[in-house]
């Protein structure tokens, strides 16, 4: 109770802030994209995007082939850069586009967090998990495992 008592509220402010896109599902990441620009324009922070090429959504021989991965990562680049378009246009000044591959929650926590530094990671829910009071299994690994703050947006 001493603690609280001498306790002052201080004001939270975010220099880096990551917004992490699912490329296959905008209406899961419109939500928390609009939450990500409105606080890095409103804490005039840098905002990094990342999506990430799911490989274990390519069957076998997808995988193997050069020219599908070179075509999905072409196609998620354009896609980012047009997320960075709408950001600047919105008024965000300092945006890093960020193309990962991999399981995308391991892949967040493991190397962009840690590459990247932000001071808050934003995630979307999936549409599909909006019947039921869950987050989808790649946000809670994000949840679970990074040293920075998340917040899931729906």
């Amino acid at each position: 109770m001493d603690e609280i008592e001498h306790y002052k509220v201080r004001k939270m402010e975010y220099s880096k802030i990551l917004i992490c896109v699912d490329s296959d599902d905008f209406v899961s990441s419109k939500n928390a994209f609009n939450y990500a620009c409105s606080l890095a324009k409103h804490h005039d922070a840098e905002l990094g995007i990342v999506s990430v090429l799911e490989t274990g959504d390519l069957n076998i021989f997808q995988s193997l082939d050069p020219d599908v991965l070179k075509e999905r990562r072409e196609q998620i680049k354009e896609l980012l850069s047009l997320y960075g378009d709408k950001a600047e246009d919105f008024g965000v000044k300092d945006v890093h586009l960020m193309v990962t591959e991999g399981n995308p929650g391991t892949t967040i926590v493991d190397e962009v967090i840690p590459k990247f530094q932000p001071d808050l990671v934003i995630v979307g829910v999936e549409e599909k998990n909006r019947t039921r009071n869950t987050i989808g299994s790649q946000a809670a690994k994000i949840v679970n495992n990074s040293r920075v703050s998340v917040s899931v947006i729906r």
